[in-house]
């Protein structure tokens, strides 16, 4: 069974909130529990399965930006047990932002078990280690704590926001109640514009240390 990662709502102090329908109607789910905030990258978010992947359509089409995670699906799909779902961000190509120190181009953020439940987020940690991708950079995990979450700088040419979520288990009902963004203003979220364009992958941290090592023994820095 495929199913459609669910829409995030906006926090109310998100300066990206466009209308009040995409505003988490109340915090108080948050109230009292630990939480984790990540930084939201721009790319495209993309379900692995154990024999398939789709981007948030369900009905994905193939384009060039998405062979990469395509092979990375087959590289791990059979440790993805029958049912459950790994979802990240594809951030092969450039969409609004362009990276050139990435970890790899999917970064996973949530791992959904044959309950449809989001599993507990030191369990995605887990999931993230044994497979060898990369997570989102962590800008605050603790107890609830609105006035830290809205005192945290966002560096508008490296991220587009950020998401928070319980450290817990999430049932799929109540993801919209227990996850939520802030998005900076002004960010492009539509997919037209990048998908009709020629696809320009990001940089890799690996690739720049190579071409960094490779100057300075050319410069007769290393020996």
């Amino acid at each position: 069974m495929r199913t459609k990662y669910p829409s995030t709502p906006h926090l109310p102090w998100s300066p990206g909130l466009q209308n009040d329908d995409r505003r988490i109607p109340t915090l108080e789910h948050f109230v009292g529990r630990e939480v984790v905030v990540t930084e939201k990258l721009d790319g495209e978010n993309t379900s692995l399965y154990r024999d398939d992947l789709h981007a948030r359509s369900l009905d994905t089409r193939p384009h060039p930006s998405r062979t990469w995670v395509k092979a990375e699906r087959g590289r791990i799909a059979h440790q993805i047990p029958e049912g459950w779902r790994l979802c990240g961000e594809n951030v092969y190509a450039v969409h609004s932002l362009r990276y050139d120190d990435l970890d790899g181009y999917f970064y996973l953020f949530s791992v959904w078990d044959d309950l449809n439940i989001s599993r507990p987020w030191d369990e995605v940690c887990e999931w993230a280690q044994r497979l060898g991708l990369p997570m989102p950079r962590e800008l605050y995990r603790g107890i609830w704590d609105e006035v830290a979450l809205q005192a945290l700088t966002i560096d508008p040419e490296r991220t587009e926001g950020y998401v928070v979520r319980v450290t817990a288990a999430i049932p799929y009902a109540e993801f919209g109640q227990k996850v939520a963004k802030w998005v900076r203003r002004g960010h492009v979220q539509t997919d037209a514009h990048w998908l009709s364009k020629p696809v320009e992958a990001n940089g890799l941290k690996a690739l720049m240390d190579d071409v960094s090592a490779s100057l300075m023994v050319d410069g007769g820095q290393a020996k």
